[in-house]
């Protein structure tokens, strides 16, 4: 599976975020500790938000370390909130399409995990989608159909009813056609103000998810890139994170009487938020 780092708070360089950390994404791309490969050579990517409402996005097939473009690049794009991800394919092509992140609007998405049997109940899945946003499909994997069947169950409108009923569905097809495989993800989604997180899979086992309150902003990431001396903390399975003006977590699904939403903190001040006392 792949690996993946967010950020959200004052403006900072990219490269401070995956090539500078003892652990960095980067380094991840070579040899990670928690994920189900130790590398994620299959193509990587990063996205930004700058001047525009929609984010920007450089994607490519190469390894991330192996491709010089994105030590280039990572020492100029500075952004207040920032999604990079290094794959590792799990039966889709190689390609620039297949790489994450996706965008759509103003909308910002990257995933970790595969949906169960996904080969098998693909054209179940496929199905689902409307004819209108399977036009904008432009890749083979599951992570873009889930982010495009989130954007049709109503992202715009209500982010995280959205992402609860894109689950729920996915695993009654997955379900349906007998898959024996679970449904593991995390993913983050952002529409350039808020910065979203889940954890989730069927089998109780989901794929690794920390956040950290950095120097300078709240990093989100499959695991700790060792950025400074602030402790990791580990976001709970079947839970969101959401970054907005506080740090909050709640449940996936309702239920859960030790995953109540719950304010952990303010997000740290910066110089484009200030937080009303």
């Amino acid at each position: 599976m792949c690996r993946w780092i967010a950020y959200h708070g004052e403006p900072v360089l990219l490269e401070d975020l995956i090539f500078k950390p003892s652990h960095s994404l980067v380094e991840q791309s070579l040899g990670c500790r928690e994920g189900a490969t130790r590398s994620n050579g299959d193509g990587y990517g990063i996205g930004w938000y700058g001047a525009r409402a929609e984010p920007g996005l450089f994607r490519e097939a190469l390894p991330a370390w192996y491709d010089p473009n994105l030590y280039a690049l990572a020492q100029h794009i500075r952004s207040p909130l920032i999604f990079a991800h290094v794959r590792a394919a799990t039966g889709t092509a190689v390609t620039q399409l297949n790489c994450h992140p996706f965008a759509h609007d103003n909308w910002m998405f990257m995933h970790n995990g595969q949906i169960g049997g996904y080969d098998h109940c693909r054209p179940a899945l496929e199905s689902l989608l409307s004819d209108e946003l399977a036009r904008l499909r432009h890749g083979t994997t599951d992570s873009e159909l889930l982010f495009l069947l989130m954007v049709q169950n109503g992202l715009d409108v209500d982010p995280l009813g959205a992402l609860r009923a894109t689950i729920a569905g996915i695993t009654d097809v997955v379900e349906d056609c007998g898959a024996d495989e679970p449904f593991k993800l995390t993913v983050c989604f952002s529409d350039g103000e808020r910065l979203f997180a889940c954890r989730h899979s069927t089998d109780g086992r989901p794929p690794s998810l920390y956040w950290q309150v950095h120097a300078r902003g709240v990093l989100v990431a499959s695991e700790p890139s060792d950025c400074d001396q602030s402790p990791w903390n580990e976001v709970a399975a079947d839970s969101i994170l959401t970054l907005d003006r506080d740090i909050c977590v709640e449940a996936l699904y309702a239920g859960r009487s030790d995953l109540t939403p719950s304010r952990i903190l303010r997000m740290p001040d910066t110089p484009f938020r200030t937080v009303a006392a």
